[in-house]
């Protein structure tokens, strides 16, 4: 009889006491124990097991779960006699910041303070007998939502004391979904204060902790040293592209064929590897994300799982007020080849919206991206940088960034389509009044919104290019700012069927010196087609001349105008 599967749970005994499907991951407990290191920080995609793995771990060494080893029984960590003597046998803190997602600093701050407040409430017992002295009761009692910052960043520190004279054992800390807070402080405007607020809590937690075994902390990005962890000499960091508890976390290929064997799914093994297939952490590829798998096992269904949360949100934000450089990158992505950049696998936050190595970064741990190869090369300045060979992760991210694109232009969906049909059609009349909908609704959308650039249009026109390329990908290979004749041009689509059209796309912003009108700009567009002979590339692949449209667009603002000629 095959196993329940149930949606959502994160919690190690819920899943182990009601029967619920569950990939043995257990050899993670033996590996980091092994390991030795006093603080381990692993950096892994949403959805991948990470809170899950963090509640075994509380599970497994937690003294409140001293007499519930048969949590553990059959699993691999059970097959060593001394790993059984070692369940239940540690003080645990185990601390989630998930759902730390205010919208000021002051709130943020409350919500971290309200959740350390409840971890001590959940030791009350401490308060009982002569263990702690009148002073550190009283300390005790100051713990609050609304406690001061003295208290605030020393409470776990002083708990692990606590905790450690006690039980007369080291505590262990387990902290789940530590970067929470700073991406939403980034998102919301508070990054310089959550940075410092959690810095010196970090510090007396991780550092400063005479009373600390070992800890481990999850994320999803390894946020610079410089930010939060300058203090941390001790941390062990664990990437997607590190070797160790590579298989931990995640679903490898043979455990979810295996999954789809038992729940009678054997057929779609190829259709599910299509799609969710290609994570890579480490040495180890074909991985799987678990969320997918299990909603899949669900539902029996295939469909964009991961991709479809709300999560989505800042990498969307970044895609579309994203330079020139990030939208050309995300065409080239979508049509499956990969790109190559040097970035820092630590993130700098404070970067994200100037710099597209973060904004690279950033989709790299997020798992949007992978790495295809990895080799080093010399920097400007004589040092030795790692570069990478980046490419989309899986089929189902691509649908997830075709749905996003698609969304950009939400609010004039209509008229988006309907400039789409009259491009086929050659209507430049109905091209123009269509276009003009679409810029004036959706043109500030590419904007930072600090700066908007309405005299520069470039993050417009190529949002507009990648919508072009999610609608008409299945007639037209579609390419921008590539060479043809004697320049580089800035749209072109071929035709993969010989009865379409193939078409150039030139794009120029008004100029008030040089040109008196929108018209005489769009001409001046149209007339450097010409003369630059784009159309030769078109040529060469076997359009015939005849079947060239060419295009000038000319900006002012939000206003367009679009003339049009055929060879």
């Amino acid at each position: 009889m095959s196993r329940t599967v149930g949606i959502g749970h994160q919690d190690f005994a819920t899943v182990r006491m009601t029967n619920n499907f569950y990939i043995d991951k257990t050899d993670f407990i033996r590996k980091w124990w092994e390991s030795n290191d006093e603080v381990t920080l692993i950096a892994r995609p949403r959805r991948f097991g990470k809170t899950l793995n963090i509640s075994m771990m509380e599970k497994f060494f937690s003294i409140e779960y001293a007499k519930q080893g048969e949590l553990f029984e059959g699993l691999s960590i059970w097959k060593e006699e001394k790993y059984r003597q070692l369940q239940g046998s540690y003080p645990v803190i185990c601390v989630s910041f998930a759902n730390v997602k205010e919208i000021s600093f002051q709130e943020a701050r409350k919500k971290i303070c309200y959740i350390i407040e409840t971890l001590y409430n959940r030791f009350e017992f401490l308060l009982d007998g002569e263990l702690l002295k009148e002073k550190e009761k009283r300390f005790y009692h100051k713990v609050s939502a609304d406690m001061e910052d003295y208290v605030a960043t020393s409470a776990l520190g002083t708990l692990c004391e606590f905790l450690c004279r006690y039980y007369r054992k080291k505590v262990i800390i387990l902290l789940d979904e530590y970067d929470t807070p700073l991406q939403e402080a980034f998102v919301n405007g508070y990054w310089h204060e959550i940075s410092t607020f959690i810095r010196s809590l970090f510090n007396s937690a991780f550092k400063t902790n005479p009373y600390l075994e070992r800890a481990i902390m999850t994320g999803i990005t390894r946020v610079s040293k410089e930010s939060i962890f300058s203090d941390l000499n001790n941390l062990e960091v664990v990437t997607s592209t590190s070797e160790k508890y590579s298989d931990c976390f995640g679903f490898t290929e043979k455990e979810v064929f295996a999954a789809l064997d038992e729940f009678g799914l054997s057929d779609q093994k190829m259709q599910v590897k299509k799609w969710y297939d290609g994570f890579v952490f480490g040495d180890k590829k074909e991985l799987y994300n678990p969320w997918s798998i299990i909603n899949f096992l669900d539902k029996r269904k295939i469909d964009a799982y991961w991709a479809n949360t709300s999560s989505n949100s800042l990498v969307g934000k970044l895609v579309q007020e994203g330079s020139r450089n990030i939208k050309e990158a995300f065409e080239t992505l979508l049509k499956g080849e990969s790109i190559q950049t040097e970035i820092e696998e630590q993130m700098v936050y404070q970067l994200l919206e100037n710099e597209d190595q973060a904004i690279f970064s950033l989709l790299l741990a997020s798992g949007y991206l992978k790495v295809k190869t990895l080799w080093n090369t010399m920097s400007d300045f004589g040092q030795w940088k790692q570069g990478y060979e980046l490419e989309l992760t899986n089929f189902e991210v691509k649908v997830m960034f075709e749905r996003m694109i698609r969304k950009w232009f939400g609010k004039v969906e209509s008229d988006y389509n309907d400039f789409i049909r009259a491009l086929c059609l050659n209507d430049v009349e109905a091209m123009n009044e269509y276009m003009n909908r679409v810029a004036f609704s959706v043109f500030s959308y590419f904007d930072t919104g600090k700066e908007p650039s309405k005299s520069e249009p470039e993050r417009f026109y190529h949002g507009f290019v990648l919508g072009l390329m999610v609608e008409l990908a299945d007639r037209y290979i579609l390419t921008s700012n590539r060479e043809s004749g004697f320049g580089r041009y800035d749209v072109m689509l071929e035709p993969r069927r010989p009865e379409d059209d193939g078409m150039i796309l030139e794009f120029k912003v008004f100029q008030p010196r040089k040109e008196k009108d929108l018209q005489q700009t769009a001409e001046a567009a149209l007339q450097q087609i010409e003369q630059r002979q784009y159309a030769a590339l078109l040529m060469e692949k076997g359009v015939p001349k005849e079947k060239i449209k060419k295009y000038g667009f000319a900006f002012c603002g939000n206003k367009v105008q679009i003339v049009s000629a055929i060879e």
